[in-house]
């Protein structure tokens, strides 16, 4: 099972150490054509302005908006969860759009307000609790009615799913848990036995 991590900008070598871990293998996917041959893809925190930018350059969009039409789950965290967001706030920019949230940017403060918290997520049928690392972070402020609400923290949702579609407003690689990473996996390997 093949899953690709997005390699642009930001903290995609830890996403493939986790994938790894969950005995997936990680691709770094740099050009639009290494999407092809890949189950699913990580798309990872960083900055999601600059992202846009070299997503732009590299005309990664329409390759991506093909991926997601071919069934292949995408899981993006942070930067990634506001890229896949329908609407974006403060300020408003472009995405993707193949997740019916709303997200603000850095709506839970700088980088020196960076946190961490526990939560209990049911993932894969079990609760279990999980840590959450926040930095500079987007706030899901808008829940469409097709997306299902996975985690939440202080009553707001940070993580949330739409059919192939995963977004997480915390960062799950900077931790040793893997019950995201695997939850993602899961997914794919599903997605992977209704393709023909």
């Amino acid at each position: 099972m093949k899953i690709g991590v997005l390699a642009l900008q930001g903290d995609f070598a830890l996403h493939t150490q986790a994938l790894e871990r969950c005995g997936a293998e990680p691709v770094l996917v740099r050009k639009p054509e290494e999407l092809a041959d890949l189950d699913g893809l990580v798309i990872p925190g960083g900055e999601s302005t600059t992202v846009l930018r070299l997503m732009d350059a590299w005309n990664f969009v329409p390759a991506i908006e093909k991926f997601h039409a071919a069934g292949k789950p995408i899981f993006g965290t942070c930067a990634g969860l506001i890229l896949l967001a329908r609407d974006v706030s403060s300020p408003s920019q472009f995405s993707l759009g193949l997740i019916d949230v709303g997200v603000e940017r850095n709506a839970y403060g700088r980088q020196r307000e960076s946190f961490e918290a526990l939560a209990t997520a049911t993932l894969g049928g079990t609760p279990a609790q999980i840590e959450l690392v926040f930095i500079r972070a987007p706030r899901i402020r808008r829940i469409g009615p097709g997306v299902q609400t996975l985690v939440t923290h202080a009553g707001d949702p940070v993580m949330a799913q739409q059919g192939t579609v995963l977004v997480a407003a915390f960062h799950p690689e900077l931790t040793a848990d893997l019950t995201v990473h695997r939850y993602f996996c899961e997914l794919v390997r599903s997605a992977r036995q209704r393709t023909p």
